[in-house]
C-alpha cells in the first residue's frame, strides 16, 4: 500500500512549479511582496504534496487530474510571452528602399561636391553634369517610391 498524494514527498521540481505559480500570482497582482517572499521561502522549506498544496490553495490554478503532478498555473492572453515579429516581404521592402535613397543621397552630395570644387578651382561654374548622376536614378527610385507606397493601406481613424 503506497502513501496518498498529500503524504508523499515533493521534489525540487514541484518546489520550482510552485514558486513559478507564486510568481506568477505575484506579477497578476494577486500576492503582495511579503507574501511572495513567505509563501517562496515556504515552498524551497516543504517536504510534502500537502505543504505545497496549502501554499497555493487560494490561488486560481489549472488542476491537473494524474495524481503526484504538481498544479500548473491558469495561463491568460496578456501574460503568455508574444512571437518575435517576423520580418515581411513588406517590412523588407521598405528597408532596402530606405537603404537605396540613403546611397542616393550620398552619392548625389558627392558627385555634387566634386563639381563645386571643380568650378571654383576652374575659375567659373562647369558644365551641370551631376544632373545626370541624380535625375535618371532620383526617377527611378521615385518610382519604386511610388509603387510601394500604393500598395499602403490609410491609416484608420
Amino acid at each position: 500500500m503506497g502513501a496518498e498524494r498529500f503524504e508523499m514527498r515533493a521534489s525540487d521540481a514541484d518546489r520550482d512549479r510552485v514558486a513559478e505559480i507564486l510568481r506568477d500570482a505575484h506579477g497578476e497582482g494577486r500576492l503582495s511582496q511579503d507574501e511572495l517572499l513567505a509563501r517562496v521561502e515556504g515552498t524551497y522549506t516543504a517536504k510534502t504534496y500537502q505543504d505545497l498544496d496549502r501554499l497555493i490553495a487560494d490561488l486560481p490554478v489549472r488542476r491537473q487530474p494524474a495524481a503526484g503532478i504538481v498544479p500548473r498555473p491558469l495561463t491568460t492572453p496578456l501574460s503568455a510571452p508574444r512571437p518575435p515579429k517576423r520580418r515581411t516581404g513588406r517590412r523588407i521592402a521598405r528597408g532596402l528602399l530606405t537603404f537605396q535613397w540613403w546611397v542616393y543621397g550620398i552619392a548625389v552630395a558627392v558627385n555634387l561636391m566634386v563639381w563645386f570644387l571643380v568650378s571654383v578651382g576652374g575659375g567659373g561654374p562647369e558644365y551641370f553634369w551631376p544632373i545626370w548622376v541624380a535625375g535618371p536614378w532620383g526617377v527611378l527610385l521615385g518610382g519604386l517610391e511610388l509603387a510601394y507606397r500604393s500598395g499602403e493601406t490609410p491609416p484608420q481613424r
